[in-house]
């Protein structure tokens, strides 16, 4: 094989001058001589925008230390004509480690000295002054080890480090539980929550270990310490401590309460489910209907059947009477499984009625409490979804909002087990009877709903920008009871009676729209401070009681007017006012009434404020406040 030829000097620039080094001593392959090792060879620098040589495959070449030492080959191969020797690979690691060990003693002598200098200015030293210092090329940053780093090297454990586990049962919106978990995360104490509205499946579990469904129960390891009286009690005697410090060195015994499992259901909740007695009807009319794509009123409807055709398909399934089969129609239509294309009727017989099974409903795609399929199960009561909804969005702010609850862990609630839940249990309103509910438990479904919806919201599809606002409000739905419901439509559809949203020339519901049965009669202006749609600038998030509805929003209002809702500045006699007052001014009346409207919900010092230039019979400005759109996290 030819060796490699150098570059031709005439195409480069001439190398740098270098003394020739006299190659001797060595053999070439299999112990023969090299004719090339006399030869004087001229160390150059291999022009860089050229490919470095390569040696010929399985050439390796071997050197010999001294008479008594061992060869030792060289791993990689090596060109004949390299202008370098071999490297010796021992020799650079006892160089690299002698520098190494020289450059750490110069570390140590200087940080040395510095310990050791005398008192500066008073203080015990300059070590507690000195945070760095600079050798030739390099900073060195001098930090005191702490307590619990000192404990780590050492081997001994932290002061407040638990290898136990500390647990306790709760439920929500329950006080005394509250004021447990407060304490535990004011110490900063590590703690395991069963929240048995989230996880009912364990209430079996608490009662055996305590004899009662009493919460909270607090546990250490297996051992009951009790509710918060008990907590109170240890910690004034400062058993507590004593107790959190013997749990420290031990570890946690497989008999204590185990935590919480994230992606299992309520096993008991799946046996209680039951198919809806119309969905044998129901799925037998889905494969048999010849749906499709029809024209009607100069309109495409897209993936219908006629109501001739569902008649003569259940007679022909059934073996019954057209009667018969017609009353079978309007049960699965009262049961939401089909529905007029426009709405107009339950169901009736012929071929100029058209009808389409749920989900193939136009709003479906922007549906998310819709997966894919109906859910075919016997619909639940309105009330106990509501507040299993309650409970689970309750148990979510307890556990990834702050204690204001004006700032919210968003990536913390999509990546939990109530969410998991939550999102499960929202598909049951599919085909749910909303129509049952009371004015009140009306009122609180949906603001606790709209809530709901916009933490959903926020977690699947973001934060909207100022252009994609309006469609944050409109394109994100639920199906409930068979109709589609947006953010918008709950708010200014249902809470608003109907009303026009801000900038808008058209109504939510058009008349007829059965959803107009769920409105108010009168539009309760104290909806606005439940209502929370993510952002800085809107009330804190809550979830409201059918029972105390009322009285929750008055307390709303009063939190949100207390937290900078309205300011009042005596001088200039300027009242400055949230926007929603300004946007939503016809729920509000003139800005005089609304005025006297807010006196009631203002504090003390607010209210005195404001009487006094009511009262004097000068002029008042109202200016509105900016509105913050940034997310609430």
């Amino acid at each position: 094989m030819d060796r490699d030829q150098e570059p031709d000097a005439k195409d480069h620039a001439p190398p740098a001058e270098v003394e020739p080094v006299e190659v001797a001593g060595e053999e070439g392959i299999d112990g023969e001589k090299n004719e090339y090792l006399k030869e004087e060879v001229q160390a150059v620098c291999w022009p860089s925008h050229l490919p470095l040589p390569e040696a010929p495959d399985g050439l390796t070449k071997a050197r010999s230390i001294g008479p008594d030492e061992e060869r030792h080959p060289i791993d990689r191969s090596v060109s004949l004509n390299s202008t370098f020797g071999a490297v010796d690979v021992a020799t650079l690691t006892k160089f690299i480690r002698d520098r190494s060990s020289v450059f750490s003693a110069a570390i140590a002598k200087r940080v040395s000295s510095l310990k050791e200098s005398p008192p500066v200015d008073g203080n015990s030293g300059p070590t507690a002054l000195v945070t760095e210092f600079h050798l030739p090329g390099l900073k060195v940053v001098v930090r005191v080890k702490g307590e619990d780093e000192r404990a780590d090297a050492e081997g001994e454990p932290k002061g407040c480090e638990i290898k136990g586990r500390v647990s306790f049962f709760s439920r929500s919106g329950c006080r005394d539980c509250g004021a447990v978990r407060s304490f535990f995360r004011e110490r900063g104490i590590p703690y395991v929550e069963i929240n048995l509205d989230v996880f009912p499946e364990r209430d079996r579990e608490l009662v055996e270990r305590t004899g009662s469904g009493a919460v909270p129960a607090i546990f250490f390891n297996e051992t009951l310490l009790g509710g918060l009286v008990a907590l109170n009690s240890m910690r004034n005697s400062g058993e507590f401590d004593r107790r959190l410090q013997k749990m420290a060195g031990g570890r946690c015994p497989e008999t204590a309460p185990r935590i919480p499992v994230y992606g299992f259901d309520d096993e008991e909740e799946l046996e209680r489910e039951r198919p809806d007695a119309m969905v044998a009807e129901a799925r037998i009319l889905r494969q048999r209907l010849p749906i499709q794509d029809r024209i009607t009123r100069m309109k495409l409807v897209k993936n219908c059947f006629t109501g001739a055709d569902m008649v003569e398909a259940l007679i022909g399934h059934l073996d019954c009477g057209r009667k018969k089969a017609v009353e079978i129609g309007k049960e699965l239509a009262r049961k939401h499984f089909i529905h007029h294309v426009f709405r107009e009727n339950d169901f009736e017989d012929g071929n100029n009625h058209f009808y389409r099974f749920l989900e193939h409903e136009p709003a479906i795609p922007r549906c998310f409490n819709f997966r894919g399929s109906t859910n075919d199960n016997e619909p639940k009561p309105i009330q106990i979804v509501g507040q299993k909804l309650t409970k689970l969005m309750q148990a979510i702010l307890e556990a990834f909002a702050s204690d204001d609850r004006c700032h919210l862990d968003y990536g913390g609630i999509g990546a939990s087990e109530e969410f998991r839940r939550y999102v499960n249990l929202v598909q049951d309103l599919q085909r749910i009877d909303i129509f049952s509910l009371s004015a009140d438990e009306k009122m609180a479904f949906f603001l606790n709903l709209y809530n709901a919806m916009v933490i959903h919201a926020i977690i699947r599809i973001g934060q909207p920008g100022m252009i994609d606002r309006r469609a944050f409000f409109t394109d994100f739905q639920y199906i409930i009871g068979g109709y589609p419901y947006s953010l918008s439509s709950i708010k200014n559809g249902i809470l608003r009676s109907n009303r026009r949203q801000p900038y808008s020339l058209v109504k939510p519901f058009s008349t007829g729209d059965k959803r107009l049965e769920l409105a108010p009669a009168k539009v309760n202006p104290l909806i606005h401070f439940g209502l929370c749609n993510g952002t800085h600038s809107s009330p804190s998030v809550r979830f409201f009681s059918a029972q105390g509805v009322e009285v929750e929003l008055r307390y709303a209002a009063r939190e949100f007017f207390v937290h900078g809702g309205v300011e009042v500045d005596l001088e200039k006699r300027v009242v400055h006012l949230s926007r929603v007052f300004k946007w939503y001014s016809s729920d509000f009346g003139q800005e005089k009434d609304i005025l006297e409207w807010i006196l009631s919900y203002l504090d003390a010092s607010k209210a005195g404020l404001l009487t006094h230039l009511l009262n004097d019979g000068g002029p008042i400005k109202i200016s509105y406040q900016n509105f913050d759109w940034s997310l609430n996290c």
